[in-house]
């Protein structure tokens, strides 16, 4: 006989009581024609963020081509409104990569472009996009601290293929989320300096990840939570659905922007 070393663990001595649990099956997705449409389509993602694409995964969009726009976000924002600015580089950013993969011969046209740009806006009306260096950071937070209150602005704009053919040959849909969010006004400069520390909020729009450690300095929001992590899904889906039924914004007249 060969001694062999058990790679199994040891049985236990007593064995389990109760009946065994096992993880319950995945739940299924969301039965929607737009939505079932899609999952057998190109659904493109205007943006490299993992926290939109995570959003998307929930209503079961998983299926998703990630292809950062490249349009420049250097609009003049002394010529827009910010609810103006904030669509206007949505649209851009959708329009960029639409335009891009419509002529795609390996994979084909796209089953919808889907595309959102967020923006914080103070007391003041001025638009705040990230941080640019570790004083900016710092100076935003302490601002939006002390202003009472600000607006979080995101557009999100959808665009998809017509099979009639009619001018211009796509869908186009889009729609602007606003949600206030305050902050304590009781929290520190000390705990700004040392959140600013983390990094977790150099890459976000107002410096702060709600999502995350962020929410350590917010006392209350109102309105969509997801639109401040950056896509509000129950518009997100609204916009989705008018753009798969064919229903442009043009044609409606009741455009949300």
């Amino acid at each position: 006989m060969t001694d062999s070393i058990p790679m199994d663990p040891p049985p236990a001595y007593t064995a389990p009581s109760g009946p065994i649990l096992r993880p319950p099956p995945p739940r299924p997705p969301l039965n929607l024609p737009a939505l079932n449409l899609l999952r057998s389509r190109r659904v493109i993602l205007a943006s490299a963020s993992p926290r939109r694409r995570a959003l998307l995964a929930q209503i079961g969009l998983t299926n998703i081509e990630i292809i950062p726009s490249t349009f420049p976000e250097t609009l003049d924002k002394s010529k827009y409104t910010p609810f103006e600015y904030v669509s206007e580089t949505a649209h851009g950013k959708c329009q960029e990569v639409y335009i891009r993969e419509l002529d795609n011969k390996e994979k084909g046209e796209p089953g919808v472009v889907i595309a959102a740009d967020t923006v914080i806006v103070d007391k003041d009306g001025r638009v705040l996009e990230k941080p640019k260096s570790r004083e900016d950071h710092l100076g935003m937070l302490r601002a939006l601290r002390d202003c009472g209150g600000h607006q979080v602005l995101t557009a999100i704009v959808a665009m998809a293929p017509r099979e009639d053919c009619v001018h211009p040959g796509y869908t186009l849909a889009s729609h602007v989320e606003e949600t206030i969010v305050k902050f304590d006004q009781l929290v520190t400069d000390d705990l700004i300096e040392s959140y600013v520390n983390t990094r977790e909020g150099i890459d976000k729009a107002g410096g702060y990840a709600i999502q995350g450690l962020g929410s350590i300095l917010i006392e209350r929001i109102e309105g969509s939570y997801d639109n401040v992590v950056g896509l509000p899904l129950r518009a997100t889906l609204k916009v989705i659905e008018k753009v798969m039924h064919g229903s442009d914004e043009d044609e409606m007249g009741d455009s949300d922007d």
